[in-house]
């Protein structure tokens, strides 16, 4: 809990006064706070009342002055579980109570400022509850309290009352009423409470819609995921597909039907007992794992026990979660091993989350379907975390973390309302105002027409959540973002200005305001590595030093340029970029004559290279990148990894970095050469050397394991020795942090090598925390740009950096 805003009473704390107003404003809705304030202020012995508003919730108390200091100073540190405070307000006022004692009053209109509660895993009393034969809630699907359960995949509206969930539907029962209206009751005002007599209901149906009668209906669906079936499961933010984790065939089947042959699917086990067989797991990730926003985490797959190798394939990792609604923990009660919970939708489409829509779209998919009658509000996917260097990084913020308000650091409390609209990977968008960042859930890649439709309802939607009206709007630098676009048409329409914010300056903000830099600080040393972004000169970036603070930044150097081979094809085929860099380094005749018994020689001679050729000395679509991203590809191909093709975004790099084994990689020391030269002003990192080398390991039979470690080594070291030599930058302070940012620094290896060096030499290094280092924090970063020139203009917009 943060409390960034706390005005203190200015009255002294022996005088009595006639009582005073207290508005609370954070994560207050929802999470049982106005009944924990009836508790406290009935124990403190003061009379009053509490309700909920568009601000968040109003307190108003009466009684000696050093009571109610008191009642405020157990609320800091007793809050609910799932509360936030970040600001309490106080107003002293004359008048007297309207009745004895304390008490909760309706929920009041006003200026939506509070913020939505994101959804939260079961609570161990309701878990209890659905386990114990003689509760009237025992095996009920839809069990839930103010400490967990749906929020945001069921709010509509706020206040964040019961008629404005998804949940308005379903009248309460005597008993479930008794609860809701007892502050004594930790149901009490818990919108989506319900019971059997009352709430949402579970069927199992075929993929056709045919009704399948079940005694036990999660006892038929563990029976038919026994047989092999694969079932679509209606959970809080959409369905699942689930698959017996252990069964090939079935895997298999679901890879050909998903149309997903490449990328890893999720995994949902029981308890950590289970996942042992598997994985590694540290306390750090048992925390993560069994924390309220139960995320997908990341773990080292070095357990005894096996998987179907179609789970996974190409990785040493697994990303497992814990059941975190009572149906998973219904489903998963009788099974001993995993099960495979992947998103309910054909490749790269939003998962459905509508019950006719699952029935169209999954037909041809899923064997069976989980059905529910609790409407979906808002479609939102699991959130995905890495533990690296001891600390949890978001990979994907979704369920669980979206949308929680992220406090913007100290003097962006002035900044206008923004809208900041992220990029086209991994998209996420931001809101502004008041000093908090509102970034939603992961959206995914809006070229793909469902995404981008669902991206458009969900701005609309969280602007009348929120009640948002920005006042400036921001995208990124990118011609051809169809985010961008989207934004600069609003701006149009509504007279709004843009503010554009070149990609990696974007990337470098996020993490500065992650690691709460205030606004006026002086620059950080930003590293900026990815798969690419738009840069000043028209060029493709993607490995740059930039030394910059919020409102800009000064280049200072990059990768070697090397060509893009057919522009966004040599994303997908990445043995393009291996002939790119093979051609910059020693040139195609001097590589076939000192290499032409590799198979990397024979693979590439196959290919239109006359062609390749005339395309990059006429400059016709090849875009020159200096991104560290394509780097990680082109050395991929070069030892025979996604040579032809990479089947998702960044499936190269990935499995570059999955094939080192942990001894490989502790026996590796020496990495591979990179030199440094200067270009046109700018310090230039290149990886020509790097290349005869890498050759020469291949052409000895060097295993992919070494070649992949010594590679990953020497890219550290060349990372390290260059931020090194730029800390001597004269504009540069010399306690200035180094800001890592960018989706190669999700490769934990590398990640990992470079921190513990920089750390190493007494530098501050800052990292991601909060939100996603690739494009999923990129709207963070657009927003705290756009909010820092909005309050320090300069009179030619380029950064104090200069």
């Amino acid at each position: 809990m943060a409390i960034t805003r706390l005005a203190r009473n200015p009255m002294a704390t022996s005088e009595v006064a006639a009582g005073e107003t207290v508005r609370v404003r954070g994560l207050v809705q929802g999470v049982g706070f106005r009944p924990t304030v009836w508790r406290l202020a009935t124990e403190c012995g003061l009379d009053g009342e509490v309700w909920n508003d568009g601000d968040g919730v109003v307190i108003r108390i009466w009684g000696e002055s050093g009571v109610r200091q008191r009642l405020l100073d157990r609320l800091i540190h007793e809050p609910p579980p799932l509360a936030r405070i970040d600001a309490l307000v106080r107003e002293t006022i004359g008048e007297p109570p309207p009745a004895p004692g304390f008490h909760i009053v309706a929920s009041r209109g006003g200026g939506v400022r509070t913020g939505v509660v994101p959804d939260a895993a079961t609570c161990a009393a309701c878990l209890a509850e659905i386990r114990d034969p003689a509760d009237r809630r025992h095996g009920y699907a839809f069990t839930n309290c103010t400490h967990c359960g749906p929020r945001l995949t069921i709010v509509q509206a706020i206040p964040y009352d019961r008629a404005n969930t998804s949940m308005a539907a379903f009248a309460m029962c005597p008993r479930c009423r008794s609860e809701y209206d007892d502050p004594g009751d930790r149901r009490f005002h818990a919108q989506p409470n319900a019971c059997p007599d009352c709430g949402p209901r579970l069927w199992l149906e075929t993929a056709g819609g045919t009704a399948v009668a079940a005694t036990d209906t999660m006892a038929a669906v563990r029976g038919l995921l026994a047989d092999g079936a694969i079932v679509a499961v209606k959970g809080l933010g959409g369905f699942h597909l689930a698959v017996d984790a252990r069964d090939e065939t079935a895997v298999a089947r679901l890879r050909a039907r998903k149309r997903r042959h490449h990328k890893p699917f999720a995994l949902m086990a029981r308890d950590v007992a289970v996942i042992r067989r598997y994985c590694t797991v540290s306390e750090t990730e048992v925390e993560l794992l069994a924390s309220a926003a139960a995320p997908v985490v990341i773990l080292e797959a070095d357990g005894p026990g096996t998987l179907a190798a179609a789970v996974a394939p190409g990785h040493r990792t697994l990303g497992f979660m814990f059941p975190y609604a009572p149906l998973h923990h219904l489903l998963l009660a009788g099974l001993d091993h995993p099960l495979v919970l992947t998103s309910a939708n054909q490749s790269e489409e939003p998962q459905c989350t509508d019950n006719d829509e699952a029935r169209s779209r999954l037909a041809a998919v899923a064997d069976y379907c989980l059905m529910h009658d609790r409407p979906i509000a808002s479609r939102v996917d699991d959130s995905v975390a890495r533990v690296m260097a001891g600390v949890a990084h978001l990979l994907r913020r979704a369920r669980g973390y979206a949308p929680a308000p992220i406090a913007l650091p100290a003097g962006f409390e002035a900044a206008p309302p923004v809208l900041a609209m992220g990029g086209e990977l991994k998209n996420a968008f931001c809101l502004v105002r008041d000093g908090a960042a509102i970034v939603s859930q992961h959206m995914g890649d809006l070229a793909n027409a469902a995404t981008y439709a669902d991206y458009r309802r969900n701005l609309a939607r969280y602007a009348e959540l929120f009640d948002h009206r920005p006042a400036f709007v921001a995208v990124d630098r990118h011609p051809d973002y169809l985010a961008g676009k989207l934004g600069s048409d609003y701006a149009a329409r509504e007279g709004l200005p843009v503010t554009t914010v070149q990609h990696h300056h974007a990337h470098l903000a996020a993490c500065m305001a992650d690691n709460g830099v205030p606004i006026g600080a002086g620059p950080v040393l930003g590293v900026a590595l990815d798969g690419l972004g738009y840069g000043d000169d028209g060029t493709v970036w993607g490995g740059e030093w930039l030394l910059a603070d919020y409102r800009g930044y000064v280049r200072l150097a990059r990768f070697a340029h090397v060509p893009l081979i057919g522009g966004e094809q040599a994303v997908r085929e990445p043995w393009r970029l291996a002939y790119a860099h093979i051609v910059a380094a020693l040139g195609w005749p001097a590589f076939q004559r000192d290499y032409k018994r590799l198979p990397l020689c024979a693979a590439l001679r196959e290919r239109p290279l006359a062609t390749l050729d005339a395309m990059i000395a006429r400059g016709l679509n090849c875009p020159v990148t200096s991104s560290c991203g394509r780097l990680f590809d082109a050395v991929a191909a070069a030892v025979g990894l996604c040579r032809d093709s990479a089947g998702y975004e960044g499936q190269a790099a990935i499995e570059l970095e999955a094939s080192i084994d942990a001894e490989t990689w502790a026996d590796t020391d020496d990495g591979y050469p990179f030199a440094v030269s200067d270009v046109d002003g700018l310090t230039v990192l290149d990886a020509a050397p790097l290349w005869s080398v890498l050759l020469d390991d291949l052409a000895r039979g060097t295993s992919p394991a070494v070649i992949a470690a010594r590679f990953h080594r020497g890219l550290a070291a060349a990372v390290v020795s260059l931020t090194l030599e730029l800390r001597r930058c004269p504009e540069l302070p010399d306690r200035a942090p180094v800001a890592l940012s960018g989706g190669v620094f999700q490769n934990r290896r590398l990640f990992e090598a470079v921190v513990d060096e920089l750390d190493a030499q007494g530098l501050r290094v800052l990292f991601h925390r909060q939100v996603p280092a690739n494009d999923g924090g990129l709207s963070l970063g657009q927003a705290a740009v756009a909010g820092a020139r909005a309050l320090m203009p300069t009179a030619d917009g380029v950064s104090s950096c200069v």
